[in-house]
């Protein structure tokens, strides 16, 4: 299965870019305009919705347009794991019904000082079958400018 990591140095505390990662107005201020994302719902483990935290069994059901062309696309991103240490904190995610077979993706952050290292890993099966498999090698080149462009927003937002 193929798989896109991406990985940056963010001068900025492990606790704030984990607070940032932690909230669905994080993924909003990440998401290029140029998708149209709308957040439709945020609900969480125990059916609240809009929790000020997203944990382990939150849904999150959204749509996007990318460059607003064709019908919207919707899905629900589901939390499967959380965990935060000292040194260490990382989530991940996956897509339910939405237009990859499979996603599943991994936020890592790891504390280095004053500064954090943030990780995105992605493994993905692209759409049609035995011809979406056969292209999925090529499909971190699809995902290079939004991870690039998220990763660059990230910084600009959080450092000081």
């Amino acid at each position: 299965m193929p798989v896109y990591q991406r990985r940056t140095r963010i001068a900025a505390p492990l606790e704030r870019v984990w607070e940032f990662h932690s909230d669905a107005s994080g993924l909003e201020a990440l998401t290029p305009a140029w998708m149209h994302l709308e957040i439709e719902s945020v609900r969480g483990p125990d059916g609240e919705d809009d929790p000020d935290e997203l944990v382990s069994g939150t849904e999150i059901e959204m749509s996007m347009r990318p460059f607003g062309v064709g019908p919207r696309q919707r899905w629900t991103s589901r939390i499967l794991d959380r965990e935060a240490g000292e040194t260490t904190a990382w989530f991940r995610d996956d897509m339910v019904g939405g237009p990859f077979p499979r996603w599943v993706h991994t936020h890592r952050f790891v504390a280095d000082g004053d500064e954090t290292i943030l990780e995105d890993r992605v493994e993905y099966r692209l759409p049609f079958g035995p011809l979406g498999d056969l292209a999925g090698v090529f499909g971190g080149v699809g995902f290079e400018g939004m991870f690039r462009g998220r990763h660059a927003e990230t910084k600009r937002l959080l450092e000081e």
